[in-house]
């Protein structure tokens, strides 16, 4: 079979899987950027019970297997009484884990903002509240997207863990081709094509408009 006569008869499904893994990617990523600015800011609390709590959810998550946490997720709750349909275990257990390493990206980047900002919405008289919100957390965007811009690449990468668990996304489609043609060039090829196209043309430019857009609001641009 030759490549175009490959592509013309499984493009079809290779893109279903492809749809699949750009909504894993887009429900992993809203999870991950919740839970980041959640615990990256009980992090920096002055309570001591919130930063324990927080502490222990990111190292817990940083320091354990995605994989593992994916099979838990999906094969082990339910024996406790929470079942979780494939294509939720898999955006959960990856918004779980990144963000985890999101929520360090946010915490770093609000200690990063200068400590004369700090001092002037104090001077002020502003409530801790409303200095985080009007102050320091617009100056952590031009801070923070560069790092996290980089998460979520990976984050799109480590979608494909989630055919482990029968979610039909692209690596899913891949090994079911494989699995009946043998043409692993052929299919594992155009799989890593269309990663790279996500990655490279769709995900990587947004992101970079992103920066751009958070530098401007800051006039570093």
């Amino acid at each position: 079979m030759s490549y175009i006569d490959f592509l013309f008869e499984f493009s079809p499904k290779l893109l279903t899987g492809a749809y699949i893994t750009a909504l894993q990617m887009l429900c992993a990523s809203a999870l991950a950027i919740l839970v980041s600015l959640t615990f990256g800011l009980l992090r920096l609390s002055k309570n001591r019970l919130a930063t324990g709590f927080a502490t222990v959810y990111i190292e817990f998550f940083r320091g354990t297997s995605l994989l593992v946490q994916l099979y838990w997720i999906y094969y082990v709750l339910p024996l406790m009484g929470l079942t979780l349909d494939a294509f939720e275990a898999g955006f959960i257990a990856i918004g779980l884990n990144f963000g985890a390493y999101g929520a360090e990206i946010v915490r770093g980047s609000i200690q990063a903002v200068p400590k004369g900002q700090w001092e002037a919405a104090t001077a002020l008289n502003m409530s801790p509240s409303l200095r985080m919100r009007r102050i320091i957390i617009p100056q952590t965007f031009s801070i923070l997207l560069p790092p996290a811009s980089n998460l979520l690449v990976e984050l799109l990468k480590a979608t494909s863990l989630v055919a482990l668990i029968t979610v039909v996304d692209l690596m899913f489609v891949a090994k079911q081709i494989n699995a009946t043609t043998w043409l692993s060039a052929q299919t594992f090829g155009t799989a890593l094509v269309i990663y790279y196209v996500m990655a490279r043309f769709a995900l990587t430019p947004f992101l970079r408009w992103l920066e751009i857009l958070a530098a401007r609001k800051v006039g570093k641009v």
